[in-house]
């Protein structure tokens, strides 16, 4: 393995994968797991990945992990999580938390295509190709919701500025 291309990689991807997974998750700790799972199964492939996207892999890995888990927990009790102050979605703690409680209202795919889409700026095709979806999927999931967050987290669009 390219011991020093794999380091370096790690260095530049590693904070915006747990932005990513963090803002999937809504959990600190279970968003280091994700992307610490994602760069093992990365550093398992780095020759094949390391001249091809080896960011766009582990973005796979994090989302497609957390859908599949969310499906497991679906039916399980899950206990609140600790508000957690830290910088990963913005530097304004009142921010952080509305946005936190907006993504909770979504299911885990809606959450999945806004964090893709919104957050990280994928276009609609590139965010199938990550879901394994698509483009049709992509738009009706963002449409959805967008719609759920316009009718349950009125304090989102407060906070960005919209009245309606």
């Amino acid at each position: 393995m390219d011991d020093q291309g794999f380091s370096d990689w790690v260095t530049g991807a590693q904070r915006p994968l747990l932005r990513s997974a963090y803002l999937l998750t809504g959990d600190l700790h279970r968003a280091e797991d994700l992307v610490q799972e994602a760069l093992v199964k990365v550093a398992l492939r780095w020759r094949r990945l390391r001249d091809g996207n080896p960011t766009a892999y582990a973005r796979t890995i994090l989302v497609r992990d957390h859908i599949s888990a969310a499906r497991l927990r679906r039916n399980q009790e899950r206990p609140v999580a600790e508000v957690v102050s830290t910088a990963l979605v913005s530097s304004e703690p009142e921010t952080e938390l509305v946005v936190r409680r907006a993504l909770a209202r979504l299911t885990a795919a809606q959450r999945a295509v806004l964090v893709l889409r919104h957050f990280d700026d994928l276009s609609e095709r590139r965010t199938a190709e990550v879901l394994g979806v698509s483009v049709g999927a992509v738009k009706s999931q963002n449409a959805a919701a967008l719609a759920r967050l316009r009718a349950g987290a009125p304090e989102l669009l407060d906070l960005i500025g919209r009245t309606s």
